[in-house]
């Protein structure tokens, strides 16, 4: 006689891993690492604590997984920008893209990857440490790229890639923070505007 495999306890029937990481990932976004409950990221997922535990792993696994599907998702305008084929382009694109995916209409406002320890005591210095890198990872990215940029004569010998790098990230998290306070995405592109106007030129 056929035995019926049983679904894992706790898991409804269908359960689809890339929705509940999706759902996981905007609580994060809008709650904070630490004021997203596990009641909150349950309920937004439709599944149980042991259910994420055995398809997640704890709420820190959660979390690293959701920042890798925001990077690759409503923050991947970073890469695209990269793929500019001057610096300026490649920081228009970085600030404008910062402004449109802060804004999004159905999107919770502002950046996962600024709010999401913002307010981190110490049980959240894991989630505030993994931000740190993915911060200093993008920097890193822009900094390579106006490298680059010098190397080739598209920025003056004397810029300082490592310094555009980090204006570049500091006014795109200051961007994510008025965004979450509830500033429009047409003030904020003007803020990226005046940004660039002080851009060097080669």
């Amino acid at each position: 006689m056929a035995t019926r495999q049983k679904a894992p306890i706790g898991r409804p029937r269908g359960f689809d891993a890339d929705a509940a990481l999706e759902q996981a990932m905007r609580v994060f976004w809008e709650q904070g690492y630490e004021g997203a409950s596990l009641t909150d990221l349950t309920n937004a997922m439709g599944i149980t604590r042991t259910s994420m535990y055995a398809a997640f792993g704890n709420k820190e696994d959660l979390f690293r997984k959701a920042l890798e599907r925001y990077t690759e998702g409503p923050a991947s305008y970073g890469a695209r920008a990269m793929r500019e084929p001057t610096a300026r382009q490649v920081a228009t694109a970085f600030l404008a893209g910062s402004v449109r995916a802060t804004t999004s209409p159905g999107c919770p406002a502002g950046c996962l990857g600024v709010q999401g320890s913002l307010a981190a005591g110490d049980a959240g210095r894991s989630a505030r440490d993994a931000l740190v890198v993915w911060r200093d990872e993008h920097v890193a990215l822009l900094r390579d790229r106006f490298q680059r940029a010098v190397d080739e004569g598209d920025l003056p010998g004397d810029a300082d890639p490592g310094a555009l790098a980090r204006y570049l990230m500091t006014v795109a998290n200051g961007i994510a923070v008025q965004a979450a306070g509830g500033i429009t995405r047409d003030e904020l592109q003007l803020v990226a505007d005046m940004a660039l106007r002080s851009w060097p030129s080669a």
